[in-house]
C-alpha cells in the first residue's frame, strides 16, 4: 500500500488477531525506505506496533531497503527462512509501500494483499499493470466514520475494475474488502479470506508449485548479486567504472558505449 494508507496499523491488528484470537504465533519483517542523499533509514515502523511489539508471540524486526527495488531488502528470503525455523508459523512483509513497482514481494511470498485508500482515484485505476495485478486480496483501509460510505463506494470501484484483469496462474479471483484497522474491524474476515486462498491453491496443486517457483527466483536473484560482486571484484574494473563514469558525464561516451567498453575490458 501507498504511504500513509495505514500498514503498519493494518499489520497490528492482523498480528494481534493471529496471536490473541487465535493463539498463533506472527513475525513481521517491515521494510523502510533508505534514503538516497544520507543513506539512513529511521526504521520505525515497530514503534507504531507498540502493543503487538511487547506480545511475546509476536517478533517484528524493521530492516532498511539499502537501495533494493521492488519494496524488499536482499535479505528478505533469508529473513522469511529464519522465521519459519524459529517456530513463527505466520510470516508478515511489509514493503517500504511507494508505488506501483513493489512487486518483488510477490515472487517471495504466498499471499500478496493490497491495501487501498478510498478517494484515492477512480477505478480506472484498478486495471492499471503492476501491482493491482498481483494482489490476491484488495483491502480498502479506514473504513469508518465519515469514510464508511467512500470506502462502500470505492469497494464497487475495485470490484467493477478487476474484472477486466486477465485469470491469474492459481485460478483465484481477488476480492475487495474493506476494513477499519484502527478500530480492528472486518480484520477477521480478512484472515478468513487468506485462509480460503490457501485451501484453493493447495487442493489445486498452485501452492506447491508457487513455492518452487520461488525457489527458482531466489536462485536467480542470487547469481545476479553473486556475478554483479564479482564483476567488480578486480580493483581495475573499479577504477576503469569510475573513469568511464566520468567520461559519460562529461558527454564524450554514451552510457551504451561505455558500458560496453567496460564489459569488454573485464
Amino acid at each position: 500500500g501507498v504511504p500513509g494508507v495505514g500498514k503498519s496499523t493494518f499489520i497490528e491488528a492482523l498480528g494481534r488477531h493471529i496471536t490473541q484470537d487465535l493463539g498463533g504465533k506472527v513475525a513481521v519483517l517491515a521494510v523502510d525506505p533508505t534514503s538516497p542523499l544520507t543513506g539512513g533509514s529511521i526504521l520505525g515502523d515497530k514503534t507504531r506496533m507498540t502493543r503487538l511489539s511487547t506480545d511475546p508471540n509476536a517478533f517484528i524486526r524493521p530492516s532498511p531497503s539499502s537501495g533494493s527495488l521492488g519494496g524488499v531488502t536482499q535479505r528478505t528470503r533469508e529473513a522469511i527462512l529464519l522465521c519459519e525455523a524459529a517456530g513463527f508459523d505466520n510470516v508478515l512483509v511489509e514493503t517500504v509501500g511507494v508505488g506501483q513497482s513493489e512487486v518483488a514481494v510477490a515472487s517471495m511470498t504466498d499471499f500478496f494483499l493490497l491495501l487501498l485508500l478510498a478517494n484515492a482515484g477512480d477505478e480506472l485505476q484498478g486495471i492499471k499493470r503492476g501491482v493491482i495485478e498481483l494482489a490476491d486480496l484488495l483491502v480498502i483501509n479506514k473504513a469508518d466514520g465519515a469514510n464508511k460510505a467512500a470506502a462502500a463506494l470505492a469497494r464497487k470501484q475495485y470490484e467493477n475494475a478487476i474484472q477486466f484483469l486477465p485469470a491469474a496462474p492459481s485460478n483465484w479471483r481477488a476480492q475487495v474488502l474493506t476494513c477499519s484497522a484502527l478500530k480492528g474491524e472486518y480484520i477477521e474476515a480478512i484472515w478468513r479470506r487468506v485462509g480460503d486462498y490457501r485451501a484453493v491453491t493447495q487442493q489445486s496443486g498452485y501452492f506447491d508449485l508457487h513455492r518452487r517457483e520461488q525457489l527458482a527466483a531466489w536462485m536467480d536473484d542470487a547469481i545476479e548479486q553473486a556475478l554483479h560482486a564479482r564483476f567488480y571484484a578486480k580493483a581495475s574494473t573499479r577504477a576503469a567504472a569510475d573513469k568511464l563514469r566520468e567520461a559519460v558525464k562529461a558527454g564524450t561516451k554514451s552510457p551504451f558505449e561505455a558500458a560496453r567498453e567496460l564489459l569488454e575490458k573485464a
